[in-house]
């Protein structure tokens, strides 16, 4: 489960990248945060960043980031996470397809895919290194498909997937719950336990993803995810926990323009 289990890592290094931002409390693409011999770089954001003030549009949401060490050790292991997000926005899951655990079950990528072709929402890519006792570092990687899960307690969910073949056919399924939440800017909350990478011998590195499904219901246009240009800017914030027992806080700001 090597490679699968990566994708969970990757999952949470698109969102560990809005941490990083949070400390670095800067309007950029790019930001780096250090804690101690961890290194945490990442890249992300929405487009298009020109929004209406008063009411949703669709955009696309992006986000990457790389784990790394001043010491050149491997990264310490990511264990959870907590997000939550801007309530100045929505999902929307109007007319789109459900997938569900059983139909993903014993699928490779493309059977997955094809499965649930309509339920897709977004897709990425993971790495990590995996390191026994006593022997070299293998590098592991895996790709991420996001499918518009089933309702969990009437709250939207996504259901992500990734297969290996090393060293045995594998199908990984992570449901993930988008929970609303009224904590003052704050309307949505995302939480994940990051599974063992390799019986715990894994170590995230890298990871993408990108959430950019729109497609037409009755007639009428519908995205994914939505957002406002309310404040002029959009935020989120996090907390990360490594096996370590390093903690990452932070809050995310990205700057939006009101649309005329």
């Amino acid at each position: 489960m090597t490679r699968a289990k990566v994708l969970v890592a990757a999952a949470a290094l698109t969102l560990l990248v809005l941490a990083a931002g949070a400390a670095a409390v800067k309007y950029t693409d790019r930001v780096e945060l250090r804690a101690g011999d961890l290194i945490v770089v990442g890249h992300g954001g929405f487009r298009p960043e020109t929004l209406p003030k008063h009411h949703d549009a669709p955009i696309t949401l992006y986000g990457g980031g790389k784990l790394s060490t001043v010491s050149g050790e491997l990264p310490p292991i990511l264990e959870t996470l907590t997000f939550e997000l801007d309530k100045h926005g929505h999902p929307d899951t109007t007319g789109l397809e459900v997938c569900t655990a059983g139909k993903l079950q014993a699928t490779d990528v493309p059977a997955a895919r094809r499965a649930c072709p309509n339920a897709i929402v977004g897709k990425g890519f993971g790495t990590a290194i995996v390191k026994f006792p006593e022997q070299g570092p293998i590098p592991a990687s895996s790709p991420i498909t996001l499918f518009n899960g089933p309702k969990v307690h009437g709250f939207d969910s996504v259901l992500a997937h990734a297969y290996t073949t090393v060293p045995t056919p594998v199908t990984f399924i992570v449901p993930v719950v988008i929970e609303k939440i009224h904590k003052g800017v704050y309307g949505y909350r995302v939480k994940a336990r990051i599974p063992k990478i390799a019986g715990g011998y894994g170590h995230p590195v890298s990871g993408h993803i990108t959430v950019d499904r729109k497609w037409t219901y009755r007639g009428k246009k519908h995205s994914y995810v939505n957002a406002r240009c309310e404040t002029g800017r959009l935020q989120a914030r996090g907390e990360f926990t490594f096996k370590d027992g390093t903690i990452l806080k932070g809050n995310f700001l990205r700057p939006c323009k009101v649309r005329k």
